[in-house]
């Protein structure tokens, strides 16, 4: 494992959603192109009925989740109140492209107040901490302005490190006219690993184009109402995975 230090050339391109893009001198970012049309889809599963196969229905083009994300607004109550992990895919979500990586969304659990940037406030459940997680872990990634959705919605050690290393990095970027527009990974499943008052810890399974799949580790801190993403200081290594078996399937595309 690479030393703090040496984050700007080890973290970003073991994103496990994430790759190509641009180079830089220290070889850290991997933007992926925005590719495809938006749209939305939903998951209708049961939160009682056992994990399934079936790929959610396609709704509409261009859903976002409503609500103003105007900094300081407080958030609003969600209906969400379960508390127990869900033991099959979450009832209710709506799937919506962000920069070609679709993310879930519930009027239920949140986000409640998203942007083009922000999506925030999000259900004390885990539900809300699920939502949280895959929103946040590819928003602090790919938003045009990723340092305010780094500063608003991620705590840790390394989150300071994280900006100074990409901030220098982005300075010397350039385009890289052989990364044939990245290749990007969506989200298949996804597994508890502890919940608690104050700490989700979810493992989210990622399936790349090419059929390889990448379970990745993230912790999610309930903090000043509303969850965020904790990134430590010396990230863990995203794991390959040959199959969902032990995890909920889940997904949007």
């Amino acid at each position: 494992m690479a030393e703090p230090g040496d984050r700007a050339s080890t973290s970003e391109p073991r994103s496990p959603w994430l790759s190509g893009g641009f180079v830089s001198a220290a070889a850290f970012i991997g933007f992926i192109a925005v590719i495809g049309t938006v749209l939305a889809v939903t998951s209708d599963n049961s939160a009682e009925s056992a994990p399934t196969a079936q790929a959610p229905a396609v709704r509409s083009t261009g859903s976002q989740p409503s609500g103003s994300v105007a900094d300081g607004a407080p958030c609003p109550e969600l209906s969400d109140e379960r508390l127990d992990l869900p033991a099959s895919a979450p009832a209710g979500v709506t799937w919506s492209l962000y920069d070609s990586v679709a993310l879930p969304s519930s009027k239920k659990a949140g986000p409640a107040l998203a942007g083009k940037d922000v999506a925030r406030c999000y259900a004390h459940t885990p539900v809300g901490a699920l939502l949280a997680t895959s929103q946040i872990s590819v928003r602090y990634l790919a938003a045009d302005d990723w340092l305010k959705v780094t500063r608003t919605q991620t705590v840790g050690a390394g989150r300071d490190a994280y900006i100074t290393d990409r901030t220098k990095a982005e300075a010397t970027a350039v385009p890289d006219d052989d990364a044939g527009g990245g290749a990007h990974g969506q989200i298949a499943g996804f597994r508890f690993v502890t919940y608690n008052d104050t700490t989700a810890v979810v493992q989210t399974v990622w399936r790349f184009p090419d059929g390889r799949m990448q379970a990745a580790t993230t912790t999610a801190l309930w903090q000043e109402g509303d969850w965020r993403l904790e990134y430590p200081a010396d990230p863990a290594d995203p794991a390959p995975v040959d199959s969902l078996a032990g995890y909920i399937e889940w997904g949007g595309v």
